[in-house]
């Protein structure tokens, strides 16, 4: 038997396995069949959502309630012993250059005050001409004590204007009322619209430069638009059954539509370069949600999972917000994963001769990879140089990030409000008729006898950086007083934070063991200072949990161990040059910017946001690189080439976000600048400097060993195929 030896081409060569399609690929080819299905669902959601939403009403309520804090000890002392200081309060602000003692002057007061103490949510009023603390010295200005029956927080902005409303009668010739307090705070709150404007305008501008056509540039916002109008739909909503803060809203927009535009950019990126290299328009939106639709995935995930972790800190009403602007992000992200994919199939047909047109006008005059070429020769210019440009960069960036060290927390007042406002004018006529420090009282309780409360009163008038202070208050069991004390400095100043920390660790423990009774230091002014310790203390613990998680997913993902902790490092630079620079402005007063605290809230905030955006961009760039270096092994020519194809796509995307972030700095809240101008200044250094300079520079610098990873560790861990580039 003789035995043929089959010639090549004899034997048929089996054909390929079919190509098994991935779950976002078969999420894009859905959305593609049932475009209209899939859009009509997405209005429907909307106008749902804001049907009910516009029927509820919101029901917003700040909450800076700690428990466990001494200012909340205090507050449930007041309560149990009947203290009608229990209640916050309002101040109604009187002014007459001619004084208040004059009769007609008494008349309309005192009329107006007994309507005041008739309206509801209000439990008592207390009448300048009753006590004679609550008039200057010189007798011009005065102030009427309203204490309410629960806390600011919970007063609704149509009650607190009804006693604006009701003072506001008494005005007369030379006499002027203004109404001061936290709750008062509300009426100055800033109507939304004009920020979110000016951003998705810039968003457009740059998008129409990227694409070069009105509906391409519009499709990404429009995709935002539909994520962010549902989810805030839905808060309204979910603010009746949750604690949810009032400046939750606003966060949501500046976060969701940055977002939104963010991962719709990516991915429609991906699509018009799969259209230009001769893709269907099906094929094209089925392999842009596949790659760049896996990006988009893990950010958004990152990202929520860095907010819910925010939950876990217990700290008030940040938990909703964090909850809110993870929301978001997730819906933002499911809209650019179904509603944009049927939004592309629409226009397709449109988009694949547009763009294709301008490819072959640009190979025509010979500028094919125009955008290319400059990204590959800044690369090669960082990798001639590359720990040059890695120490000038990270020495920069340090830099920044140094007056983060003398970061102070805290919480903006009526002092930073506009100046147009009943709140500002009122905490200005109490500092000028009693002194800064009368805009934010201390109340100090003392649950035992008589004696205690005069020792108290006694103690607290000897100590420096107390202006003064009342005689005791009883309670209604006669168990308790509390005394009012004035210090000597602003509710903002650090000296006044010193003098709290010195009242409890040191002149009131002093004062116990004096008497036998037990002293507690609370307040407004003290629960801002325990807000922000109880921030700094935990939010260590917070920043490890969200590093080390994102460092096992990166090590898995990149099949690498420098990267990651390169990865790592660099986002939290970002992070740390980005609150600097929030110092330097608003805590330092650059710029002509009235200094004060940064929001106790928004590090941790602007931490968790940044880290999980930074992934975005780390990933992005990333995985493009580890492409090239698995297929030439030639670690130049894949940070060469992996930068070049997608570094025109994160500077735009940067651009949209600062753009997005920085418009919030045109509104007069306080607290939206800072936030608008630390997500700006993050998002420039990390889409900017860190991943267009120092990522290749380090990456140079690492060489192959960048991509090293132990045998032992890589047989452990699960394999994550994530960004499939073809």
């Amino acid at each position: 038997m003789v035995t043929m030896t089959p010639v090549r081409g004899d034997t048929p060569t089996p054909p390929p396995p079919p190509h098994r399609r991935s779950l976002l690929e078969r999420t894009a080819g859905f959305a593609q069949r049932h475009r209209w299905t899939a859009l009509l669902l997405w209005v429907v959601v909307l106008f749902t959502v804001w049907g009910g939403a516009t029927a509820a009403g919101d029901a917003y309520r700040d909450d800076f309630s700690l428990p466990g804090t001494e200012t909340q000890q205090a507050l449930e002392t007041m309560r149990e012993h009947g203290s009608a200081q229990a209640g916050d309060t309002l101040d109604i602000v009187l002014h007459d250059e001619a004084g208040l003692a004059g009769a007609d002057t008494r008349r309309r007061v005192t009329a107006m005050l007994d309507k005041v103490a008739g309206l509801p949510n209000v439990a008592q009023v207390r009448s300048p001409y009753q006590d004679e603390q609550a008039v200057s010295e010189d007798g011009t200005v005065g102030y009427a004590t309203v204490v309410l029956e629960g806390r600011s927080e919970e007063m609704t902005r149509d009650d607190t204007l009804r006693i604006h409303d009701t003072a506001m009668t008494a005005r007369s010739g030379g006499l002027t009322v203004e109404l001061g307090g936290e709750a008062a705070r509300t009426l100055a709150e800033p109507e939304g619209g004009a920020a979110e404007g000016a951003g998705m305008l810039a968003a457009l501008v740059i998008l129409g430069l990227m694409f070069g056509t009105v509906i391409a540039a519009g499709l990404p916002v429009v995709t935002a638009v539909f994520a962010v109008g549902s989810t805030l739909g839905a808060i309204i909503l979910l603010s009746h059954v949750f604690t949810i803060a009032s400046y939750t809203p606003y966060i949501m927009m500046l976060v969701g539509l940055g977002v939104g535009i963010d991962y719709a950019l990516l991915i429609f990126a991906r699509y018009r370069s799969e259209l230009v290299r001769g893709a269907t328009p099906e094929e094209a939106g089925r392999r842009a949600l596949d790659l760049a639709g896996r990006t988009v995935f893990f950010a958004g995930c990152t990202v929520i999972v860095a907010l819910l972790g925010l939950v876990a800190l217990g700290i008030g009403s940040l938990q909703g917000t964090a909850v809110a602007v993870a929301l978001t992000v997730l819906v933002t992200m499911i809209a650019s994963l179904t509603l944009l994919p049927a939004l592309l199939a629409l226009f397709g047909n449109r988009f694949a001769r547009q763009f294709r047109a301008r490819a072959a006008k640009r190979e025509a005059k010979g500028k094919v990879g125009g955008g290319e070429a400059r990204w590959r020769a800044w690369a090669g210019l960082v990798q001639r140089r590359p720990l040059a440009a890695l120490l000038l960069a990270v020495v920069a960036l340090g830099a920044l990030a140094v007056p983060a060290l003398d970061l102070r927390l805290g919480f903006g007042d009526a002092g930073n409000d506009p100046a147009s406002s009943t709140s500002r004018k009122a905490y200005d006529l109490l500092a000028d008729g009693f002194g800064p420090g009368f805009n934010g009282p201390l109340v100090v309780v003392a649950e035992g006898d008589d004696a205690a409360g005069t020792a108290l009163t006694r103690t607290l008038n000897g100590t420096d950086g107390v202006a003064a202070a009342t005689e005791p208050i009883p309670a209604e069991d006669g168990k308790a007083f509390t005394v009012i004390a004035f210090p000597e400095t602003s509710p903002q100043d650090a000296r006044t934070t010193d003098l709290v920390h010195t009242l409890r660790d040191d002149v009131l423990v002093d004062l116990e063991q004096d008497t036998g009774a037990r002293y507690l230091v609370g307040g407004a002014t003290t629960a801002v200072i325990d807000y922000a310790d109880t921030v700094s203390d935990r939010m260590p613990v917070f920043v490890a949990i969200v590093v080390g998680l994102s460092l096992l997913i990166l090590v898995a993902v990149f099949r690498s161990v420098l990267v990651p902790l390169k990865a790592a490092l660099l986002n939290l630079l970002s992070i740390a040059a980005s609150l600097g620079a929030m110092v330097l402005v608003f805590q330092k007063g650059w710029f002509g910017v009235e200094p004060g605290p940064i929001e106790a809230y928004l590090p941790i905030m602007i931490f968790a946001i940044v880290f999980g955006l930074s992934m975005d961009y780390e990933i992005f760039i990333i995985s493009r690189i580890r492409e090239e270096w698995l297929r030439t092994q030639d670690a130049t020519t894949a940070i060469r080439e992996g930068l070049a194809h997608t570094g025109s796509v994160v500077t735009a995307a940067g651009a949209i976000m600062i753009a997005v972030f920085g418009a919030f700095m045109l509104g007069g809240d306080r607290m939206l600048q800072q936030f608008g101008f630390g997500m700006a200044v993050a998002v420039f250094v990390d889409a900017v400097i860190i991943r267009c300079l120092i990522v290749p520079a380090a990456l140079q610098l690492m060489g192959p060993r960048a991509w090293w990873l132990p045998a032992a560790l890589d047989r452990r861990l699960p394999e994550v195929d994530f960004e499939k580039h073809g």
